[in-house]
């Protein structure tokens, strides 16, 4: 029998009892922070004047440029690609830290950093220290093809932002503009994004510019090209390497500065620029989407806003994981 020294009294028990239930209460609290969810109306009261705030940069900086639309959806889609949506590829290089800037996917041809450093200072303004550089690029990749003509879509917030980057993961995880057809389905498979999302995406090219240096060897070497089309780019893209390899030409010829379904017309006739575009219209299951969306820009768009939502869900740092950079360019 025990004595009444060892016996817990109810008030013990009690007091056990509240502190182990206040302790899984913590822990819940603590998982969820560090798995919640993005969501469309995250900073509605912590910063209501964020999309207008967002908007009013962009369409300035479309309207100075129109390429810049296309630059900052590379922006976001190169970001999301290593390691999630987390505003890695933002980061600069410094003495003791190597970012994604200078990978082989991003050196000379990433840009729209300073449009996205603009924007930044402009949200600081307004809700100091609330809203993430990844968030901002998500907005801003959104509101890019707005300004062109392209869908609008709610787009999911909630991002932090990462402390790491990886140059590695960037040479290897972006697809390349030389690319097959299966390797494609693969790096975005790989994202957990579907072969129709991947078709819906690299409609993105309907809009923007690339370098010579990215098509060089499609214009001179391969046989899926329109001869006509091939000579006329060739005129801006001279054939031996390190000549001309920052000579631009547009992705989309016909439409180079709105957001529409010329891209997939031009596929069909052989007019891509980039061998990874043209390989989507090369005998392959790719086919039948791109003929389905150059008869159907409604569904295009749809399916883009789809693929976009679906790639801004990628690995997303979110609760307590990551930070909000004050200066999108290096770490707090």
């Amino acid at each position: 029998m025990l004595s009444s020294q060892s016996k817990p009294s109810t008030n013990q028990t009690m007091a056990s009892f509240s502190s182990t239930f206040l302790s899984l209460a913590l822990l819940f609290i603590l998982l969820g922070a560090s798995n919640a969810q993005l969501t469309t109306n995250y900073y509605s009261s912590a910063c209501p004047q964020l999309f207008p705030t967002v908007k009013s940069v962009i369409e300035s900086a479309v309207k100075k440029e129109a390429r810049m639309g296309a630059s900052i959806l590379r922006l976001f889609f190169h970001d999301c690609f290593v390691n999630g949506c987390d505003g890695s590829l933002l980061l600069d290089d410094t003495p003791t830290f190597t970012g994604e800037k200078m990978s082989k996917t991003n050196n000379g041809s990433a840009r729209g950093f300073e449009v996205i450093d603009q924007i930044k200072f402009a949200v600081e303004k307004v809700c100091p220290g609330v809203v993430s550089c990844a968030d901002i690029l998500a907005i801003a990749a959104r509101d890019g093809v707005v300004s062109l003509g392209g869908p609008n879509w709610e787009v999911k917030l909630g991002r932090k932002d990462s402390r790491i980057a990886s140059i590695r993961k960037a040479n290897k995880d972006i697809p390349k503009p030389s690319s097959r057809l299966f390797t494609l389905v693969s790096k975005f498979a790989n994202k957990g994004l579907s072969a129709k999302d991947m078709v819906a995406l690299s409609g993105a090219h309907t809009i923007g510019m690339a370098q010579c240096v990215n098509f060089r060897s499609h214009i001179y070497n391969d046989s899926i090209i329109d001869g006509s089309f091939a000579n006329w780019i060739k005129s801006v893209c001279p054939k031996n390497s390190g000549s001309g390899d920052t000579n631009l030409a547009p992705l989309d010829l016909q439409t180079p500065a709105s957001f529409d379904n010329e891209f997939f017309k031009n596929l069909m006739s052989n007019k891509g620029l980039l061998h990874s575009d043209q390989e989507l219209f090369n005998g392959g299951f790719a086919d039948s989407l791109v003929k389905f969306y150059s008869d159907n820009s409604m569904a295009f768009f749809s399916d883009f806003v789809t693929a976009m939502i679906k790639m801004g869900d990628i690995s997303p740092l979110t609760g307590n994981n990551g930070e909000i950079r004050k200066n999108c360019r290096v770490v707090n």
